[in-house]
């Protein structure tokens, strides 16, 4: 049973409550009408008759989220970490200490519908998927009675497709021929790197993590089974690959053999034994930009559309493709945690080339 007393100019409720045979009401004022502490200690009334818990402290959403990745995702890889420490100041822009209870699901879907003005629908649905999976933990803390992240709609401009994130198998040959022309007469790392994203498709990570012991060239391989941190972002140094598929051994031409061999044989050793060492670099080895700018550099000299360093592993695999060669071999060459992962990425190419093998099948059949 409920009471309600003024004090000073608002109003304040108080609902009995016994927990473990002892009185423990539960308190609230600064209503500025009794009616208004009356709905107020009626919601708390029916939570208590429904056997829930009522919150009364109004959690900062923030504050809330804050606490939520500190708790659940402590484990994350600093990467991984800086994607939820950007979320979190999404929210503290667009939602700074407004307590999670006060947010409605319009509130939500108007905060997605702006934020999604200017943002690429995939960033749009990673904040997304952050915060929903925050407010189902205050849902199951009884913080909050109902997921105001239920059933939203994600907008957001169209990122570019992966199939755009390559060049043809043409360009690539003008690019690899003049990569070697280079490298033939001059000794410069950062094509060395551009020349085995292209040939290997190897993440960026993968490649400046390299040591000579990984090259193989009785076999012709490379043995991919780490990688290094080479930003903020990672974690300095060696460290694990992106998934365990991702540890394997690529077969690589004996073009590409050749110019490694002879490339060690011409560089002395460093004392961290990598291939792509750069003492210059805070993180000793080259950078992500710097090879970007590099590669735009000469993809503008040979009028080839600009792409990065990672749309070379694009590159690789539509070639791949464009060949014949099966999607378990590309998946495993790639180090694809699965065939489903490589499919997904590469739907548009594999859409492309079943229309061309119905043509071919149905050519096959006529003449028969």
């Amino acid at each position: 049973m409920a009471s309600f007393q003024k004090r000073g100019k608002t109003w304040q409720y108080t609902v009995s409550r016994m927990v473990n045979g002892e009185s423990r009401p539960i308190r609230k004022s600064g209503f500025s009408t009794k009616k208004e502490a009356q709905v107020a200690a009626a919601e708390i009334e029916a939570k208590l008759n429904k056997g829930l818990n009522p919150i009364i402290k109004l959690e900062p959403i923030d504050l809330y989220f804050k606490k939520w990745v500190e708790l659940y995702k402590s484990d994350n890889a600093k990467a991984t970490q800086v994607h939820y420490e950007n979320t979190l100041k999404v929210i503290q822009k667009h939602f700074g200490s407004t307590p999670i209870q006060h947010i409605k699901k319009s509130d939500y879907q108007a905060f997605l519908n702006n934020y999604g003005k200017t943002k690429a629908k995939e960033t749009v649905k990673k904040i997304n998927a952050h915060i929903r999976a925050c407010v189902r933990e205050a849902v199951d803390d009884g913080i909050i009675q109902t997921d105001f992240t239920r059933s939203a709609t994600l907008s957001g401009r169209d990122s570019k497709k992966q199939i755009d994130k390559h060049i043809n198998y043409l360009e690539s040959k003008r690019l690899s021929k003049a990569l070697c022309d280079v490298l033939e007469v001059e000794n410069r790392q950062v094509y060395y790197i551009i020349l085995l994203a292209l040939k290997s498709g190897m993440r960026f990570a993968e490649i400046i993590a390299l040591q000579r012991k990984d090259f193989d060239f009785k076999n012709f391989t490379i043995n991919i089974n780490k990688t290094w941190g080479y930003t903020s972002s990672f974690e300095d140094g060696e460290k694990k690959t992106k998934t365990e598929t991702s540890n394997r051994v690529i077969k690589m031409d004996k073009v590409i053999m050749n110019i490694f061999q002879k490339y060690f044989e011409e560089t002395p050793e460093n004392i961290h034994k990598l291939v792509f060492y750069n003492p210059e670099s805070k993180y000793k080895v080259f950078s992500n930009t710097g090879v970007n700018k590099a590669l735009k550099k000469l993809l503008g000299e040979l009028s080839i559309e600009d792409i990065s360093i990672h749309g070379l592993r694009h590159t690789h695999a539509s070639i791949l493709f464009y060949k014949g060669i099966s999607v378990q071999y590309i998946s495993e060459r790639l180090g694809h945690a699965d065939v489903d992962t490589t499919i997904r990425i590469y739907t548009h190419l594999i859409k492309e080339l079943r229309e061309e093998d119905e043509k071919n099948t149905m050519n096959v059949l006529a003449a028969l």
